[in-house]
């Protein structure tokens, strides 16, 4: 009997499949709409409590996604001859093309999709700039 494991090698071969074509198997999938006043991120995390999920928003451009859970079956019956635990953690952080406001920021989780609201920073119209002089 072969002491190769076919799990690792699968596992493996992903691995460099995704580095070959710049996508990173582990990291949760999203999509980042822009609405106008405010830009909208849907993240695929399936399998997930809403508890297990931490969403934050840094320096107001930089969103911060990550998702932990564990799963441990038990049984009762018999000894152990084997016994797994599922461990799985996410993470995904996101360069926003431009400042969001943080109070109008919201999250929902919904059938294993997490979609976020932020609100884009609001600019006044009689915002014209600063004037910087020159020397």
């Amino acid at each position: 009997m072969s002491d190769r494991d076919p799990f690792s090698e699968i596992e493996r071969a992903f691995d460099m499949l995704g580095a070959q074509f710049g996508v990173d198997v582990g990291a949760v999938p999203v999509d980042v709409l822009d609405a106008g006043d405010a830009f909208v991120v849907r993240a695929d995390l399936p399998g997930y409590d809403s508890a297990d999920i931490d969403v934050q928003l840094v320096e107001d451009r930089k969103l911060t996604i990550s998702a932990s859970a564990s799963e441990e079956h038990e049984a009762s019956d018999g000894q152990y001859v084997q016994r797994e635990r599922r461990q799985q953690s996410l993470s995904r952080s996101l360069h926003l093309p431009e400042a969001v406001d943080e109070e109008e920021t919201t999250a929902s989780y919904d059938s294993g999709v997490l979609t976020v609201r932020l609100g884009k920073v609001r600019h006044s119209e009689d915002d014209d700039g600063t004037d910087i002089p020159v020397n």
